[in-house]
């Protein structure tokens, strides 16, 4: 079973002094792409106006995260289940499991980077930032005659976020490909926008989950900032439970007694209502 989870915007710094290795991460297929999109990202990172316009952030905030991004190779790392903060790591809350559960979190619960693809929990990453929609300008094709050049540059001097490949033509075929190689149950907790960085639509045994809340008038609604609660909370009990389900019937066996409101809404679909 794989529990793949939607990353988090902020990512706490710090870390052991063992540097970022793309050999050592897993789903190993993805290293290439990963090795093109982290030199993009440090050349992004050398500057901060485009850095703003291409992390979708402020100014202010730009300064901070260009920094992060230039230095994604040098940084300290730590283990992905650690690293991201968030709503949903909050209530997963990672630093209060058991020896037994976080051992299972390693084997188990994977994090989707827009940096490096789907990473293990176990897998040890440098803060960054990057998010699903962002438009990395050293991902463009290269003019005529730039001969591989790793960014186009404006007539200022600045790195040029015009043309920028978006995230989801650079990953989406090679994350689908390494997700539908894994075997057994795959549980996708991701956001729809991280789904568009590699969807498992084709692939057996898998079920996209959704979480709404049921109102006084008997309709469904769907829920962003408990959605991501109600993630975390059902991840941490999964790990703690330490069953290793084979199918989504297997799960939703287990999830009644749980305390959980889980069912199958669709084919290849849960709905956990809050």
């Amino acid at each position: 079973m794989l529990i793949l989870l939607p990353p988090s915007e902020t990512k706490r710094d710090g870390g052991t002094d063992d540097r970022l290795d793309l050999s050592s991460l897993s789903f190993p297929t993805l290293k290439t792409r990963r090795a093109e999109l982290v030199r993009a990202v440090r050349a992004l990172g050398r500057d901060a106006a485009a850095s703003a316009v291409a992390l979708r952030v402020s100014p202010e905030l730009a300064a901070v995260e260009s920094s992060r991004n230039r230095r994604v190779t040098l940084s300290p790392t730590m283990p992905a289940l650690d690293r991201y903060t968030g709503v949903v790591f909050d209530a997963l809350d990672a630093v209060t499991l058991t020896p037994d559960a976080r051992a299972f979190a390693f084997a188990h619960v994977a994090v989707h980077s827009a940096l490096f693809g789907p990473v293990m929990a176990e897998d040890r990453i440098p803060a960054y930032r990057l998010s699903h929609d962002s438009r990395v300008p050293a991902l463009a094709p290269p003019a005529p005659g730039l001969h591989g050049a790793l960014a186009p540059v404006s007539s200022r001097g600045a790195l040029d976020t015009t043309g920028a490949i978006p995230l989801k033509k650079h990953w989406a075929a090679g994350v689908s490909a390494a997700l539908a190689a894994h075997p057994g149950l795959l549980l996708d907790f991701r956001s729809e926008g991280y789904v568009t960085l590699g969807p498992v639509n084709t692939r057996s045994n898998s079920s996209f989950l959704r979480v709404s809340t049921l109102g006084a008038d008997g309709e469904r609604r769907a829920l962003n900032h408990f959605n991501k609660h109600a993630k975390g909370e059902l991840t941490r009990a999964l790990v703690e439970a330490g069953h290793d389900f084979e199918t989504a019937e297997d799960l939703l066996a287990w999830a009644g007694p749980a305390g959980f409101d889980l069912r199958l809404s669709a084919p290849a679909e849960l709905t956990l209502t809050v």
